[in-house]
């Protein structure tokens, strides 16, 4: 079992791989580290950091006008050809997160 040092250590070799650009590979032949170490500490790195809030990406819509009068509907085509139809005034925040969600 590793020490709290060792532990800060590696988070601080795992966070320097990060921002270094390089492939896990180069970055441990660089450091003289073995991989499947470097591996680990970027896991569990990884593992302890809050979640990020994905990026959505938006794109233009064309409106096409109704077919029939009733409610607004908003609706989200996902690339796998899933189509989610949302209540006019939902949570934009909720759409785009589950978007994502279900994109992953």
């Amino acid at each position: 079992m590793s020490t709290p040092v060792e532990k800060q250590e590696w988070f601080r070799v795992a966070e320097a791989f990060e921002g270094s650009g390089l492939t896990q590979k180069a970055f441990s032949q660089q450091r003289g580290v073995r991989l499947s170490t470097l591996q680990s500490w970027v896991y569990r790195r990884r593992r302890q950091q809050p979640e990020k809030a994905e990026t959505v990406r938006l794109l233009p819509v064309e409106v096409a006008g109704m077919a029939q009068p009733g409610p607004a509907l908003l609706e989200v085509v996902l690339a796998s050809g899933a189509c989610l139809r949302f209540a006019s005034g939902t949570n934009v925040e909720y759409v785009a997160r589950l978007v994502a969600a279900l994109g992953r």
